[in-house]
């Protein structure tokens, strides 16, 4: 096997739905921005993922052939919220064991107004066991599905440690702060907790509207290449993935008969036990970390499944400080999804664009540091969770 090099990224600001460009003409931005940003031409692409979920069949083929025509392989990805980072799974997949040595992975999303919903509703709902589960653990079914099930998780955290709503609030607050130091960041106003606390309410006692990121439309892209083929081009190779795992759900999902399982606490765990087991670390040696914080209530019990702090240690984990600059990591310097908000098929791939820059040290007012290893989280209902390592060679 070969080591992974990061050798180009890019990323349009993201933009409110009906506020963007289409979605082909964002994916052809990030393309460019992270074939400049290889030093490479389209020419010396060997293949392509391209990762949406609200598109019609082949929208890979439609955005990439904007950039060009070279008739390599393109194969379109859809795995829910986790997909940009499932395009970037395959990609690098076919750089370690020797498939290609310079591959795309592009992520894009064209979004609608409003709460996600299905499109498809004249066949069995991927979702209907999680929906079944979920009517039967929590009560309130007059909110929006996915807040039911990140809220539900969070509730189910209150219940088990006594997390409270302030402790999501502070989560959302140290988000806006990040999100300040981002010129992408499509929300860079910063909230006090007391803002998050006043805003209104979804789901009284358990969370309010700005512990929810919002939909959003855009495009990111990476580049990944084999160590020869960075040499042989002069391509910055500091940036590795030197491991990355895909778990998918087990019958404990809908056996424990809880919520924070539901939504996927034990692929979040697994995926992060393999990556640390393939990379001979431990947590502790993160520095920097890009997580999956779609509600504040999931980057809270992520802390957990990544095993930054013990199971029932993310209150005193965020009252120490121990998310932020200053603490043991630095979580979601970017703002996150809460800041930047959530293109479901790029939303992998702007956590590698961030976490490129952090290692590479051109991360401006949010660099985290001294950086040197950087770990992703990703996750998708339905399920599949992609958690990444990166290091600085």
């Amino acid at each position: 096997m070969t080591k992974t090099i990061v050798a180009g990224v890019g990323m349009t600001k993201f933009a409110k739905p009906g506020a963007s460009e289409t979605y082909d003409v964002m994916a052809e931005d990030a393309i460019r921005q992270a074939l400049k940003d290889a030093g490479i031409g389209f020419e010396d692409i060997q293949q392509a993922y391209a990762g949406y979920v609200y598109g019609d069949s082949t929208c890979g083929q439609k955005a990439i052939y904007r950039v060009g025509m070279t008739g390599i392989p393109v194969v379109n990805v859809n795995n829910n919220c986790s997909t940009g980072s499932t395009a970037l799974f395959l990609a690098r997949q076919a750089i370690e064991y020797g498939i290609a040595d310079c591959v795309l992975a592009v992520g894009f999303e064209q979004m609608q107004p409003g709460a996600l919903a299905s499109v498809f509703t004249d066949r069995p709902s991927p979702f209907a066991d999680f929906d079944t589960t979920c009517d039967a653990l929590v009560d309130n079914a007059d909110i929006p599905l996915a807040l039911r099930y990140f809220g539900g998780a969070g509730k189910s955290h209150m219940d088990k440690y006594g997390t409270t709503l302030e402790d999501f609030a502070r989560i959302r607050a140290k988000a806006s702060r990040h999100a300040t130091r981002n010129p992408l960041a499509l929300f860079d106003k910063e909230v006090s907790v007391e803002d998050v606390m006043q805003a209104p309410v979804m789901w009284p006692g358990v969370m309010t509207r700005l512990m929810a990121c919002p939909p959003t439309c855009g495009g990111a892209a990476a580049i990944l290449c084999s160590e020869d083929f960075a040499r042989k081009h002069g391509i910055d190779s500091r940036v590795q993935i030197t491991a990355q795992a895909m778990t998918t759900d087990t019958p404990a999902t809908f056996d424990a008969r809880d919520m924070m399982q539901l939504v996927g606490y034990d692929m979040t765990a697994d995926a992060a036990r393999q990556v640390y087991e393939a990379a001979g670390i431990g947590a502790e040696d993160v520095d920097v970390v890009e997580l999956h914080d779609c509600f504040a209530h999931n980057e809270l019990i992520t802390y957990e499944g990544l095993g930054l702090c013990p199971e029932g240690g993310a209150q005193k984990f965020i009252a120490d400080g121990d998310n932020t600059y200053g603490g043991k990591y630095v979580t979601n310097p970017s703002g996150g999804l809460l800041s930047k908000g959530h293109p479901l098929g790029a939303t992998g791939l702007a956590q590698c664009y961030e976490l490129t820059g952090q290692l590479r040290g051109t991360a401006g007012q949010r660099q985290v540091e001294g950086a040197k290893v950087a770990l992703q989280h990703n996750l998708g209902l339905g399920g599949a969770c992609v958690v990444t390592l990166y290091q600085r060679a």
